[in-house]
């Protein structure tokens, strides 16, 4: 079996590794294939997996996004011509299911961000089965057109936060607080003003703030930035505190017990309150509450060894609809 699986931002380049490595063990090829984005060849090379970089990031305009995305798809044609891939599997990546349905391969897809709807609109319609957590309503890809919804009890961190193991003693001052920047080129994040920065300097009165940046390493006031690219789920395992305001660094860390604050106001995410309520350390605030919530919880530890094994992992899901013969 040769499975294609592109990876369009960090968080799709971790998940990409982790199956790639899962079907390889079970002797199945595996063609990983990225961006050029400031998350993703870097994240490759701290995780040691080889992916092909095809096309760039282009966010400066609606003309140069879809001008990125055509020079992608007409590479990833060119190099299938000859060698079509069995089935392609993606977090959502409009150029791989684009691709993938002209050329008639089966598409599998994970999401866990009904928020983004033009992503949703341009990639959940062509494939032939959706893994979603079951945290989220089926109803709301089934109206995007999902055709077949496969639920797992879980969470998508599960798959590279299960097993994993940090690394020994922590580089940074403590107590360490580490603040996400917020999203704001992706489609549905365009408009929306970024507040993390100022929280971060607000919560530099309780430790050491160190902003995780998505585009610009530059300098910032009172808080501090690291020049070189951090693995953040690696980051998380060693903080006292994590603040976010879309989700994926505050499951990391929650999943490994480090209390992490998320921002209410910039929408609803069923998957954090999905293990907030199963009793993971991942507190769904608004922004005037942030800072009391972040002296409560600063330093604390939670033990969910056992919530984290709990849970089901998705890449066995996976490995139920691609190889069904297994099962």
């Amino acid at each position: 079996m040769k499975i294609w699986y592109d990876a369009c931002t960090g968080k799709h380049v971790r998940y990409g590794t982790v199956i790639a490595r899962h079907f390889r063990n079970l002797e199945h090829e595996v063609i990983l294939t990225t961006r050029d984005h400031p998350d993703t060849l870097e994240l490759a090379g701290i995780l040691g997996e080889k992916f092909i970089p095809v096309g760039k990031y282009s966010p400066a305009s609606f003309s140069k996004r879809l001008l990125g995305s055509i020079k992608r798809m007409a590479q990833f044609s060119k190099m299938f011509e000859e060698n079509l891939p069995d089935i392609a599997v993606s977090s959502q990546s409009p150029d791989l299911c684009r691709v993938a349905f002209g050329l008639n391969i089966p598409i599998i897809l994970t999401a866990d961000t009904p928020y983004a709807v033009a992503v949703n609109r341009l990639t959940v319609p062509l494939a032939n089965t959706l893994i979603l957590s079951e945290a989220i309503p089926q109803s709301i890809y089934k109206k995007c057109g999902a055709q077949n919804v496969v639920p797992f009890k879980g969470v998508d961190e599960v798959a590279w936060i299960r097993g994993m193991k940090p690394s020994e003693g922590c580089q940074f001052k403590k107590p360490l607080i580490v603040v996400r920047q917020m999203e704001t080129k992706a489609t549905y994040g365009l408009g929306k003003v970024d507040i993390m920065e100022e929280l971060g300097r607000k919560l530099a009165s309780l430790g050491n703030v160190l902003f995780l940046p998505r585009y610009s390493r530059a300098d910032r006031k009172d808080v501090f930035v690291k020049k070189e690219f951090l693995d953040s789920a690696n980051l998380v395992a060693h903080a006292d505190l994590v603040i976010g305001a879309g989700g994926t660094i505050a499951r990391e860390a929650a999943l490994q017990g480090v209390p992490s604050i998320v921002v209410s106001e910039f929408g609803r995410l069923q998957v954090n309150e999905y293990l907030s309520k199963k009793g993971f350390p991942i507190f769904i605030v608004r922004l005037s509450k942030v800072m009391a919530c972040a002296k409560r919880n600063l330093g604390k530890r939670w033990d969910v060894e056992r919530k984290l094994s709990a849970l089901e992992n998705p890449l066995e899901i996976m490995q139920r609809i691609v190889l069904p013969e297994t099962h």
